[in-house]
């Protein structure tokens, strides 16, 4: 994945035909960073322009600048009816239902669909691209419905809903998640509402860009939560008094797959100078081995750190790209083509589910056996304080099991179930928008899972008692222990389960424990 340097406070992204970074889509998406078009953009933009304009005053006409679209592109439109085949293109395209997706996302979407323009190969004029600029530098967020998207030719309803805004109609949400108008909120932010030219709808709508920005949102999440699973495994380990000798790097070394030898690094440190563990070391134990879902947690997180970091190579060559059709070459060629397809990033966008969902499955298993007084090796059944008057986190577990049946449904490709459209024209679609959000959706069940691991895994610490934990773990329950009592008589779950949902997002879970783990490590070296 790409990344460059920190961006300084209120330091605009800058826009221009180079490479988009994963910063830059975090900074803007997330960050609400303002952005600025290069000298390089404005005057490649500019140049193109004059191709366009030539084209559209030539007699013979050319596909997305004197036609129709899609299957009505047999039809040459007369110069006086081409503002209203932009006007009429893009109210059609805007046909999204159901709920507004996440502001995140649609910032996303119009941030990558600007870098496009960018690179000169659109034929936007400069108004456009400056009127979509502005819109995103005033937090304005048009509203994008979840529902309309096959993921080719690229994101068109959601795209064609930012230039429905981008135009002065459709509606808008402001800062504060307030909706209006576009025809009145545009005007109250200072932004004059844009009358598309030849080309430009087809230009603003004809992109991979809401399935990008959601592979880019996602991989950004899922990195850390892989971290914060290695975490959670080893509370795990050490509450059920596993070894830690199964992570040894002579051992992980025969299997030289980089993902897995960094989780298993990552937890020899997290259990780096552990009591618990060094209770049960010498020879009087009698374990001869650990379960699967304890001795193989490297080998599960490992290949889901594998399958981020390929996906991250596939959005790096996609924040690379020009996605248009027709598309403006450097000599002038207006030239279809079908890059709009979405297939590479719907194929990751699958790929990463599984994964996901292994995590979130064997992070199950550890939680089952802390409650099981069958095998855990001591602890009271499902960590109740007097156990058949109090029920401790035996539901909590029925939670986890029931948002872990989600995922693995999620886990079913939508990119092999393409849909006809268009009259046939359109005749094999991506899906990929539709994986992206099943995926956005995941991730979320995944930090949900991790959460009642987070939670019982502590509960099982505190009762090992007087043994400590590890630095490492010990930090994270402490952490914990700010935000959720220790064991006691039964109390109201659903608020534990949220406190620690909520410690993972926020970033405190990864933060308190890479404060015990080296920072090369932290940083994804082996």
């Amino acid at each position: 994945m790409q990344h460059n340097a920190e961006r300084a406070d209120n330091e605009p992204a800058e826009i221009g035909p180079d490479p988009l970074t994963f910063e830059d889509v975090l900074a803007v998406a997330r960050g609400h960073a303002r952005v600025r078009l290069t000298e390089r953009a404005e005057q490649g933009i500019g140049d193109t322009r004059k191709h366009i304009d030539a084209l559209a005053a030539a007699e013979n006409p050319t596909y997305g600048v004197s036609t129709g679209f899609g299957a009505l592109a047999v039809r040459h439109i007369p110069p006086e009816r081409r503002a209203a085949l932009q006007a009429s293109f893009v109210r059609s395209h805007a046909a999204g239902t159901g709920d507004p997706v996440e502001p995140e996302v649609v910032r996303a979407l119009m941030l990558l669909r600007l870098h496009t323009i960018a690179t000169g190969h659109t034929g936007v004029r400069p108004e456009t691209a400056h009127a979509l600029a502005a819109l995103l530098n005033s937090g304005l967020v048009p509203v994008v419905h979840e529902y309309g998207s096959l993921g080719c030719s690229g994101d068109l309803a959601p795209l064609a809903a930012v230039a429905l805004a981008l135009t002065g109609e459709g509606e808008v949400l402001d800062t504060v998640g307030r909706r209006s108008p576009a025809s009145e909120a545009l005007p109250a932010a200072g932004i004059r509402p844009v009358t598309l030219a030849e080309k430009e709808g087809l230009a603003l709508t004809n992109g991979t860009d809401g399935m990008l920005g959601m592979l880019v949102l996602a991989l950004r999440d899922l990195s850390e939560l892989v971290d914060v699973a290695d975490v959670t495994a080893a509370m795990s380990v050490e509450a059920l008094l596993g070894t830690d000798r199964a992570f040894a790097a002579d051992l992980q070394r025969l299997r030289p797959h980089p993902g897995q030898a960094l989780s298993a690094r990552r937890m020899r440190e997290l259990l780096a100078n552990s009591p618990i563990v060094a209770s049960h070391r010498g020879p009087d134990c009698t374990r001869v081995q650990d379960a699967y879902s304890m001795r193989c947690s490297p080998q599960v997180h490992g290949s889901a750190r594998d399958t981020i970091a390929h996906a991250g190579t596939v959005a790096d060559r996609e924040l690379a790209s020009a996605i248009d059709n027709p598309v403006v070459l450097d000599d002038g060629r207006v030239e279809s083509n079908g890059n709009f397809h979405g297939a590479p990033l719907a194929h990751v966008l699958d790929f990463l589910a599984v994964p996901l969902a292994d995590v979130a499955s064997i992070a199950e298993r550890r939680t089952d056996r802390m409650l099981d007084v069958a095998r855990s090796h001591g602890l009271p059944a499902f960590l109740a304080d007097d156990p058949g008057v109090d029920s401790g986190y035996m539901i909590a577990h029925y939670t986890q099991a029931g948002v872990l049946t989600e995922l693995k449904r999620s886990a079913a490709p939508a990119s092999v179930d393409s849909v006809p459209t268009s009259a046939m024209q359109e005749d094999h679609v991506s899906m990929g928008w539709s994986a992206a959000r099943k995926l956005r959706s995941a991730v979320t069940g995944l930090r949900r899972v991790l959460a009642v691991e987070l939670l019982t895994a502590a509960r099982a610490l505190d009762l090992r008692e007087p043994l400590r934990p590890a630095p490492a773990t010990g930090a994270v329950r402490d952490l914990l222990r700010t935000r959720v009592d220790g064991p006691g008589p039964d109390r109201h779950v659903a608020p534990e389960i949220a406190a620690a949902e909520q410690l993972i997002a926020s970033g405190a879970v990864h933060r308190a424990a890479a404060e015990h783990v080296d920072p090369a490590v932290e940083g994804g070296q082996q």
